[in-house]
């Protein structure tokens, strides 16, 4: 790929916009839906818990999560206001128990301690001030919650030819230094592997990925 590609490629990873940002969501829920099935799967969802999730994509799993248990309430939110159309388009049928509210990317719209599970899959490269976002998802998260953060390591991401436009890359011992300097006090750290498709391409790799288990 061209530079230009590479730089129009990582933009719309960050905030897809348009027909190719539409595109872009479409792959971003085919390559991550391993690492966010995994996340699902860690916070342990009961009954009646209410889930947000930042950066919900096109938002393709959300069946999936309401699968997980009964009466659940799920809150999704995005920067880019093409995928909170497209979730909402794709999800339409989930209307009664789904919301989709798109964000400016720092401050929560949301009062303190309102969410039971918080999940993040491959959005902490953006973040302007990690320790700041940090503190405000651990404020909207009740004080017997789980946040659960997904992220590909740093060794991985670097190979990556799109990952020097806009992207912050981070290993296992960056994030337990941010979280450490947050209000958050609890941690675990779990290391997946799998194989999938490039997204710069149809050939398949390995990446190595790390699950956090984050509480109060």
């Amino acid at each position: 790929m061209e530079e230009t590609d590479l730089k129009i490629l990582a933009q719309n990873l960050g905030n897809p916009q348009g027909e190719k940002g539409i595109e872009i969501g479409e792959m971003m829920n085919a390559t991550n839906i391993g690492m966010t099935q995994e996340s699902i799967k860690t916070l342990l969802i009961e009954d009646g818990e209410h889930i947000l999730e930042i950066g919900h994509g096109n938002a393709g799993h959300l069946k999936s999560i309401l699968n997980k248990a009964k009466k659940l309430k799920y809150t999704g939110i995005d920067i880019s206001e093409t995928m909170n159309k497209e979730a909402r388009k794709l999800n339409a049928q989930f209307k009664d128990q789904a919301e989709f509210i798109l964000y400016e990317g720092n401050k929560f719209p949301f009062n303190d301690e309102v969410f039971d599970k918080i999940f993040t899959v491959n959005t902490v490269y953006f973040w302007e001030d990690p320790v700041e976002y940090l503190n405000e998802i651990y404020r909207v998260l009740k004080k017997s919650g789980t946040f659960v953060l997904t992220f590909v390591q740093k060794d991985f991401m670097e190979k990556l030819p799109f990952t020097a436009y806009d992207f912050k890359l981070y290993n296992n011992e960056d994030l337990e230094e941010l979280i450490s300097q947050s209000n958050f006090k609890r941690m675990k750290i779990s290391e997946k592997e799998e194989e999938v498709k490039s997204k710069t391409g149809d050939e398949l790799i390995k990446r190595i990925y790390t699950v956090l288990t984050i509480k109060k």
